[in-house]
């Protein structure tokens, strides 16, 4: 690794996951205003993530599919020629 380019100020942070709830401590350089207190009594900066390994499909193996079809639909029917 190169000498001097990493950065030096990493911290403690609770990332939390929108879509699911679940949150994790980790280390980072992210800035953030919002803190929340963490399990162990101690407040930390918050950074809010809207998907994480507990809610990406490839991580729990669950498909989340989007209605495409539906709205491929919908866009034919209303824009249909006549």
């Amino acid at each position: 690794m190169k000498e001097g380019i990493h950065p030096k100020n990493y911290r403690l942070v609770v990332f939390k996951d929108m879509s699911n709830g679940d949150s994790f401590l980790s280390r980072s350089t992210t800035h953030s205003k919002e803190t929340i207190k963490w399990e162990d009594g101690n407040e930390y900066p918050l950074i809010k993530l809207e998907i994480s390994s507990t809610s990406h499909p490839f991580y729990t193996g669950k498909n989340v599919l989007v209605d495409t079809a539906g709205r491929i639909d919908k866009f034919k029917r209303k824009y249909a020629k006549k």
